[in-house]
């Protein structure tokens, strides 16, 4: 069973600082490279420098190591370095892992990082091509024999099976798209800046695997993203607001896997988010009331839809009407399918700028800020307050 009660991590940590390289489709140079011009950006953010790091969190998937980044960026000794696994899922579980450090006293400073080449190196969503032998790769043995070999594919499966069970069209998932274009499209750093969507083209966008087309799917990236983690004692001296950690959880669900729990008794929702969301509430005492703005991870349309359902902002079913209604700022810097598919790093960073008060398409009055990390995977999310 999960957690049933509140935690006591909340409020005793904050971001401090965010860095991030340009988002582009073919880099230029190495994925090294990219983590360390996010790290010495993020710390330059902070009014920090290197000296002051004394921890590091990135992701199972980084290529480029704690220690290697660290060595690159001129930071000395460490007392803390860890990584989280499971792809996109650990984005907010590395803010997390900060946060729990920066508590403990383990670490004063932590950075969290992510950097690939994900468009012009390995890209994602090419799906399964080569494995060494693992118990994870044997899961995905019962359904690659069937053709259900990339991402796009496993997610179709659910996506599916919620459009039948709640009687809807394909055409519901383009409600996500749109408005994440339309605020891709007033944010420079974004790649679809100036580029707006609409239903009609979301519509007539080619078949990936019914019933994901293309425009439900999200963008391959090249580039790096940071965050700068310490106590909320000594984030009141440093030269920004601080985005205070008021919650922070993980999340897997019953008969978890990776991208592929197809054997749970339902597939309309995610059960690992509804791990993550139950426990965020229950720290934090907030509700979906209180949140000012929501930045889901958006790999793929429908599972932006189940998220909100899974947090109470709408009953099941309804998310695409929520989201057409426009009653809650939902990524406004475009996220993953209009910004930069960063592993959901980059929505982080976006709800910092929202507390700052200095994001691109600001929301007025922001105070709170529900982030979220990879689904149809163990995963994670993050409460941030001002």
């Amino acid at each position: 069973m999960s957690l049933r009660k509140a935690d006591a991590l909340g409020g005793r940590a904050a971001v401090v600082g965010i860095g991030a390289t340009e988002f582009s489709k073919d880099s230029g140079r190495s994925e090294l490279k990219l983590a360390v011009e996010a790290v010495r950006a993020a710390l330059d953010d902070a009014g920090l420098t290197p000296g002051d790091v004394d921890g590091m969190v990135t992701f199972t998937m980084d290529t480029s190591p704690e220690i290697t980044v660290a060595q690159a960026a001129g930071i000395g000794e460490l007392s803390f370095f860890s990584r989280v696994h499971y792809g996109g899922g650990a984005a907010c579980a590395t803010v997390q892992q900060a946060a729990l450090a920066v508590a403990c006293g383990l670490a004063e400073t932590v950075v969290c990082y992510r950097a690939f080449n994900e468009r012009s190196g390995r890209r994602f969503g090419s799906g399964v091509q080569q494995r060494e032998p693992s118990a994870e790769g044997a899961a995905l043995g019962w359904s690659l024999p069937f053709g259900l070999l990339t991402p796009a594919s496993w997610v179709a499966m659910a996506a599916q099976r919620y459009l039948h069970t709640y009687g809807l069209p394909p055409e519901v998932f383009g409600h996500v798209a749109v408005v994440d274009r339309k605020y891709a499209a007033t944010n420079p750093a974004a790649y679809f800046y100036g580029k707006p969507l609409t239903l009609a083209e979301h519509a007539a966008s080619r078949w990936i695997v019914e019933p994901l087309r293309l425009l439900d799917c999200c963008q391959e990236t090249d580039g790096g993203q940071a965050l700068v983690v310490t106590s909320a004692e000594r984030a009141r001296d440093l030269p920004h607001r601080p985005a205070l950690i008021t919650a922070a959880a993980q999340g897997a669900g019953r008969g978890q896997e990776q991208m592929t729990s197809f054997y749970r008794d339902d597939l309309t929702g995610l059960p690992e988010m509804g791990v993550v969301a139950r426990q965020l509430w229950r720290t934090s005492g907030l509700g979906p009331q209180d949140i000012d703005v929501a930045v889901l991870y958006d790999h793929f349309t429908p599972f932006v839809l189940m998220q909100l359902e899974e947090f109470g902002f709408c009953a099941r079913g309804t998310g695409a009407d929520f989201v057409a209604a426009g009653s809650l700022p939902l990524n406004p810097h475009g996220g993953q399918l209009g910004e930069a598919y960063l592993h959901g790093m980059n929505g982080i960073a976006e709800a910092v700028r929202q507390l700052r008060g200095t994001a691109v398409n600001q929301v007025d009055d922001c105070a709170r800020v529900l982030v979220t990390a990879g689904t149809g995977v163990p995963t994670s999310g993050l409460l941030l307050t001002r």
